[in-house]
């Protein structure tokens, strides 16, 4: 993500002290994927391709950008 309007030298969120798991600022694999979009200038809600009659998005039905980590 560096050089992609992300602040540099920055971190997001923590973990438990074993590493294992997030504490602080959790962000879903939808989060991120709205985030990525968003950078390359793409609405994730508008982003959607037809499967088996159905339409989909790739965020799924959630994903929100996360603006705290957007220079």
């Amino acid at each position: 993500m560096a050089g992609a309007g992300v602040k540099g030298g920055f971190s997001y969120g923590s973990t438990d002290e074993y590493g294992y798991e997030a504490a602080e600022n959790k962000m879903h694999i939808n989060d991120w994927h709205a985030t990525i979009l968003h950078l390359l200038g793409l609405n994730h809600k508008e982003l959607t391709y037809r499967y088996a009659g159905r339409n989909f998005r790739l965020t799924n039905v959630g994903g929100k950008v996360a603006k705290a980590i957007l220079a």
